[in-house]
Formats: C-alpha cells, structure tokens, sequence
C-alpha cells in the first residue's frame, strides 16, 4: 500500500510538469478537431464559373418556361369560356357581361364591341385583339361599312382636312366629347399626321359608326411626309418607333428575317406568330422592302 501511494505523490515541480503535459495534449487534441472539421466539411469555393455553360442553361430553363406556358390559339370571342377568359387576364364581370349579351342572342362582330360590352381596358384589348378571329359574316359587315364610307368620300369632295381639325370641330360630331376628340388628336400626333381614313379604326374606344360619322366631314387630305423603314436593314429599335410595332414584335421580325435571310414580300409578316394581319395595310405605309 506504502509503494502505490508513493506512486501518486509529487513533488511541486513534478506537478508543474504534469499539467504542462496535459496542457499540451488538449492542446493539440484541439488543433487536431478544428482541422479535420475544416478539411471533411468546409464548402470548396475555390471554383471557376463557365458562362457558356450557365447561358445555356439559362436558355434550357427559358425555353422550359415557355413550353410550359399554355399557348392560346385565335379563337371566336363569341364562345369565350371562363376558363379561357381567366387566362386571358379578363375579370369575373367582364367575362359575365359577355355572356349577359351572348344569351340575348346578340352577336360581337369587332374588337371595338367586344370592348364595349365587356368594359375591358384599353390595354387588355390591345393584347387580346390579335387573338380575336371573327366569323366571315362579320368581315362581309366591316366590308359594307367601309365601301359606305369610301362612297360618301367619294360624293363629297368637299371635306375638311382631317389632319388640320381641332378638338373643338371633332366634338361637333355626335358621340365624340372631350375624352374621344383628345384621343383622336393624340393618336394623329403619335403617327405624325393620318396618312389614310382608315387608320382612324385604330383609335380605341372610338365605334366604327363614330368612325363613318367623322369621314362625313374630314377626310386626308394631305398625308405626311415620311422616310419609310427598309425592313431588311432595320434594327429592332428602329422597328419599336412604329406605333403599330411593339419590342416584342419588332424582336419576331428581326429573328424571322435572321432566319430566311431577306424578306421579299410584306405577307410573309403574317406566318409571324402575333401578327397583326388586320393592320398589315397600315404597317405597309411606313415599311419599305
């Protein structure tokens, strides 16, 4: 018992020594932990990004987007559903006052009435409209309406010059106040002057009767001067300027006329998915091949 004891007494200094031996090991066992910590689960961030990889595949995760977005083909907005109304952005009402009319038996045969009865917005109208695909009688009524109007040009050669009338002398006409008469001459000053009667139909909110009503009185008599854009040369922001070519539109015709390699003929526009082929007349007067 004497010669185990005698293995656990120290003297002063051989205790020092011990707890400096100690010291040290838990030293070491410290250094030791945070090392292999560091080494098994640090994150490497010692990487190089490669930009071709990641546009392409920004470009896959683009392309996926798009093919996952549910395409909405020209259709009859006399047989508008709900579902197809939601996904066109239209509310609960106005999707209801369509059908309010569609059960009276009546029929929307425009864009401008389409908007008349279900109180779209102008905006709304503006993105929907290339959309709309009405039957053949309505076309055959558009036709009539405006053989009526080049008549009454026709047997009054008398009339005022649309490009020169004021808001004042536009208010006279019945169904025009200060809103539509402010419009009109607005819409003017963003063509830079009307260069046909017909582009007056491209004025929203303003009724093809209205329209028949105004050619009573004005007419073009002197259409503008204008330096036309040579399609195949243009860039797409010289496109945008054109009230009737939005970016996104002039974006399709710079990457069609990449891919066919010169555009020979104004109705190849129309193969353009989103192109407004009832205005294919009006956009001409500003294009040139």
């Amino acid at each position: 018992m004497k010669n185990l004891k005698s293995h656990f007494k120290f003297n002063k200094q051989e205790r020092s020594g011990i707890f400096y031996l100690l010291l040290v090991i838990f030293s070491l066992q410290l250094v030791y932990t945070m090392i292999s910590n560091e080494f098994f689960y640090a994150p490497e961030v010692n990487f190089v990004l490669d930009t071709k990889v990641q546009k392409l595949l920004d470009s896959i995760k683009a392309q996926s987007k798009a093919d996952e977005s549910p395409k909405i083909y020209p259709f009859n907005p006399n047989f508008l559903s709900d579902y197809k109304g939601y996904a066109l952005g239209m509310s609960n009402d106005e999707i209801d006052r369509l059908h309010l009319f569609r059960s009276e038996n009546r029929w929307v045969s425009s864009a401008n009435e389409f908007q008349r009865v279900t109180l779209v917005s102008d905006s709304l109208l503006r993105s929907i409209e290339p959309l709309f695909l009405f039957p053949e009688w309505a076309n055959q009524s558009e036709n009539k309406k405006r053989i009526s109007q080049e008549k009454s040009v026709a047997a009054n050669p008398h009339l005022e010059d649309l490009n020169q009338a004021k808001a004042e002398e536009l208010k006279v006409i019945y169904g025009i106040g200060d809103k539509l008469s402010a419009r009109i001459i607005k819409f003017r000053n963003r063509l830079g002057g009307f260069m046909v009667n017909e582009q007056l139909y491209d004025v929203y909110g303003l009724e093809e009767e209205v329209v028949l009503r105004i050619l009573e009185k004005f007419s073009v008599k002197q259409p503008p001067e204008i330096e036309k854009i040579n399609i195949n040369t243009a860039t797409g922001k010289e496109m945008e300027n054109l009230i009737y070519i939005n970016q996104s539109l002039a974006i399709q015709i710079v990457s069609y006329r990449d891919s066919v390699g010169i555009i020979r003929s104004f109705d190849e526009l129309i193969k353009i998915d989103d192109f407004p082929a009832k205005k294919i007349d009006r956009i001409k007067l500003y294009l040139s091949l």
